[in-house]
């Protein structure tokens, strides 16, 4: 698989089908997923690296797999994603973490270095959605330099909206 982004301890890559059985550990966790309608099906998986490759072809981008440069092992996924937020398309900047690897900085550094990618290509706004009761989620974001702007209705509830811009050489903190 191609890799596309390297950060200090990890690097992020292409999902490969290969990836359904490692990626499945950690969207088919009741935990992990808990602020998702319910965790993923083993074909839930499939399908999501197959939209994400398409994402790939489409638009340059999407979820990446997240890995450790020690021992190349699968701990998440982490990328950008085109989403619709009140009729308006948005880039969002998110990640999932293996249950093993919270609380260790991997979210931090991934989202960082995809937020690094995105200003790259030229984008000049991310945003990520996060359900209210999310604290690690939102501390993560806050961390990387977004910052709280409106809660919306998305995917059939509230959610918060997070965003972070890039005007000219103004870049959003770290």
């Amino acid at each position: 698989m191609q890799k596309i982004i390297e950060a200090e301890r990890i690097y992020l890559r292409s999902f490969g089908l290969g990836d359904v059985e490692d990626l499945h550990e950690i969207l088919g966790d009741k935990e992990t997923m808990s602020h998702y309608p319910s965790q993923f099906t083993k074909d839930d998986t499939l399908q999501w690296i197959l939209r994400n490759q398409n994402r790939y072809k489409r638009d340059g981008y999407g979820l990446w797999a997240v890995c450790l440069k020690s021992s190349d092992a699968l701990i998440g996924d982490c990328g950008l994603v085109k989403q619709e937020v009140s009729g308006r398309e948005e880039v969002e900047l998110g990640f999932h973490i293996h249950k093993n690897y919270w609380r260790k900085g991997f979210a931090s550094e991934a989202g960082s270095a995809s937020k690094d990618f995105a200003w790259k290509l030229g984008l000049k706004r991310l945003i990520s959605i996060i359900a209210p009761e999310n604290e690690a989620s939102k501390k993560t974001a806050e961390k990387i330099g977004l910052r709280l702007e409106i809660q919306e209705f998305v995917f059939g509830r509230p959610h918060l909206i997070y965003q972070c811009g890039r005007q000219e050489n103004i870049f959003c903190e770290k």
